[in-house]
């Protein structure tokens, strides 16, 4: 292996030595482990793609709209790239396949890093300065921005769908906006570049801290309020108590515009429903203490009877299910954690 290509491997290790320390820092935070490698490297390998397809379409319109390089960098390449990024992460959190804020900041970074790979080994072509120090800064300096931004997209889109209670498309907008005005003010070039890397590593894990900090203390909060409401409701449901109760009563009064085989499907769901979401959250328990619970064959079996349940429901008496019990996006996603075990 010659010496111009040690040179060049050694320069893209160094810039990416950060963001990987980082990604792994964040990882160690992760107190329930959900996250597997596997999604971890998919997630780079998304960054990565995204990166590719970043250069070919600034290319692109540098070439053919003739665009000025500057007023490009500074404005509209932070659009095309956070947008890039973050398609990834719109996906998961409108699918519900994260149920914590940590868990996305963790996907953000995988997705940064996969980005910066790929932007460094471009930037090996057009910069030919084998200055350690220089990828050093592209390492602390562009690699953490592109962790950090899609990130705090991530974060901040979760937070508002967690807290309306909905997955409409605007909760998604000022996550992006402030990604993207992060990466256009780093583009700036306001201050030097070493002092620029400085405030990103003096201000980004604090920020990440405190969002770990918040997390913790909301998944335990829901954890523990959420199993007790959960054994309390499926008590009532599973004895004679549900004849007296405010389910039972508005259920009975149901008999007039709905069938009763579905009135007990209704019963039905709400039992396994909350089997399930006991099971999940009993799961999270015991990750959290360090113990991986052993394989349950009666989860795939209840996962199917809810599906079927749901669709001889209808979508109608699945509103009135969900009146009943908790049903965010953080229950729905604990369904889809169960399924994967």
């Amino acid at each position: 292996m010659s010496l111009v290509s040690l040179q060049e491997i050694t320069r893209v290790l160094v810039s990416l030595i950060p963001v990987i320390l980082f990604l792994a820092i964040l990882k160690l935070f992760d107190s329930f482990k959900l996250l597997k490698m596997r999604d971890i490297l998919f997630a780079i390998l998304l960054g990565a793609t995204a990166a590719a397809m970043s250069y070919f379409i600034n290319r692109f319109f540098l070439s053919t709209v003739k665009l000025d390089l500057n007023h490009y960098s500074q404005y509209d390449a932070p659009l095309i790239e956070e947008t890039l990024k973050g398609m990834y992460i719109f996906f998961l959190i409108r699918a519900n396949r994260v149920g914590f804020r940590i868990d996305i900041a963790i996907y953000g970074f995988a997705l940064g890093a996969g980005f910066a790979l790929v932007e460094n080994i471009f930037y090996l072509q057009a910069i030919t300065d084998s200055n350690l120090l220089l990828w050093i800064v592209r390492g602390f300096g562009t690699a953490i921005m592109h962790g950090g931004t899609t990130a705090i997209f991530g974060i901040l889109a979760k937070t508002d769908v967690d807290q309306r209670q909905s997955m409409r498309f605007l909760s998604f907008f000022p996550g992006l906006a402030v990604a993207m005005i992060i990466h256009s003010i780093f583009n700036h070039f306001f201050l030097p570049p070493m002092i620029m890397t400085g405030i990103l590593i003096l201000t980004l894990p604090i920020l990440f801290y405190l969002i770990f900090q918040q997390s913790e203390r909301s998944t335990r909060q829901w954890l523990d309020i959420g199993f007790d409401t959960d054994q309390e409701l499926l008590n009532i449901i599973t004895t004679d108590k549900i004849n007296d109760s405010k389910i039972g009563l508005y259920l009975k009064s149901l008999k007039e515009s709905y069938p009763s085989e579905v009135i007990l499907d209704m019963i039905c769901y709400m039992r396994v429903y909350l089997e399930l979401s006991i099971k999940a959250k009993g799961l999270l328990m015991m990750r959290e203490m360090g113990f991986e619970p052993e394989r349950d064959d009666t989860l795939k079996p209840a996962l199917d009877e809810l599906v079927f349940l749901e669709k001889s429901i209808g979508r109608t008496g699945m509103m009135i299910v969900s009146s009943f019990m908790s049903m965010r996006s953080q229950d729905i996603w604990q369904l889809k954690l169960l399924a994967q075990q």
